[in-house]
């Protein structure tokens, strides 16, 4: 099953600074040896991807780079991120997630549902064996496929940067995780005036990404916008603007209220639901990529996954015991 890292049960001590100059400080021909071995014997490193088809050419995840991840309240960070989680661990890569604003036991809840595209809570699974014996395959596998994959830092609440940086050195060095979510920044941070501490955390964080060659995700907040119909962008983080001027890629997460109100009122035509998306990822900045814009996405509710169409059926990582 998913490890779950709690910090009381480790000597992080080692882990909360790099000291030793001696590595670091480096004849320039070693890297120019590293050219010319790669000039001799190219290395194809796989490409790490999102989970959906359609952006596979626009974004990708490389070691040593840190992803930002901003959004308003509600508009389904957690989601998106933990749905990009199970497909990096789908690709290969070893994954943590530290979040300080929900338990592990609610985050694999969500991230179990959208692995299995089920929903434990639909009426068609009270008080039928069958279908307890179903969940029960469903959830056995899910431990099974985590294990080794999935890590957890059981932490809530406020941590403080040092903790933080000291858990990802940690998990990069004894755990070979390759990707670390870290949700969110303000509850690594003592307030959302201390712009010099926010600056702090985030360029040890992306020195520890260079230093160990692992990609870093952090969940970030925005400010509150004057219109739900105001689609975010890297000018409206929280904060202190260092932050997105730091990390090397920026993705915003925005939920389509507008287009759940007229569903609500009954305005939305059919035509309307399949065109218009309910969600787009807004890319603002990828400092060693080429593209930036838009990707938008269909929410499928029973799975709680993002599609890549209207209509599209969740994507399966789940094997079914008829299959």
């Amino acid at each position: 099953m998913a490890e779950i890292i709690e910090f009381d049960d480790i000597d992080f001590s080692a882990y909360e600074q790099e000291t030793d100059a001696k590595q670091k400080v480096k004849d320039a021909s070693i890297w120019v040896q590293e050219l010319i071995d790669r000039i001799k014997n190219p290395v194809h490193q796989p490409r790490v991807l999102m989970p959906w088809r359609k952006t596979h050419a626009l974004v990708q995840f490389r070691p040593g780079e840190v992803t930002i991840w901003g959004g308003a309240n509600g508009h389904g960070k957690s989601l998106v991120t933990g749905q990009i989680a199970l497909s990096l661990c789908a690709q290969g890569q070893k994954v943590c997630i530290a979040s300080f604003e929900m338990k592990p036991m609610k985050t694999l809840e969500r991230m179990g549902r959208q692995w299995s595209g089920e929903n434990p809570d639909h009426p068609a699974f009270r008080g039928q064996d069958h279908a307890t014996e179903y969940l029960l395959d469903i959830y056995g596998q899910f431990r099974d496929w985590t294990m080794g994959r999935l890590f957890l830092y059981d932490q809530q609440g406020t941590v403080t940067a040092k903790q933080v940086c000291a858990v990802v050195r940690y998990c990069a060095k004894e755990k070979g995780v390759t990707h670390f979510f870290v949700d969110s920044l303000m509850k690594c941070v003592s307030g959302e005036d201390d712009y010099n501490g926010q600056k702090a955390f985030v360029d040890e964080l992306t020195a520890i990404a260079r230093d160990h060659q692992i990609h870093i995700h952090l969940v970030h907040h925005i400010k509150k916008p004057s219109d739900e119909s105001h689609q975010p962008n890297k000018y409206d983080y929280k904060g202190t603007g260092a932050i997105t001027d730091q990390v090397d890629n920026v993705i915003s997460v925005w939920r389509n209220k507008p287009k759940e109100r007229k569903r609500e009122e009954g305005k939305l035509t059919a035509d309307a639901e399949a065109a218009e998306p309910d969600c787009f990822l807004i890319c603002d900045k990828q400092r060693n990529g080429e593209w930036e814009g838009r990707i938008g996405l269909w929410f499928h509710k029973d799975s709680q996954q993002f599609v890549a169409m209207h209509g599209e059926d969740p994507q399966a990582l789940f094997n079914h015991p008829e299959d």
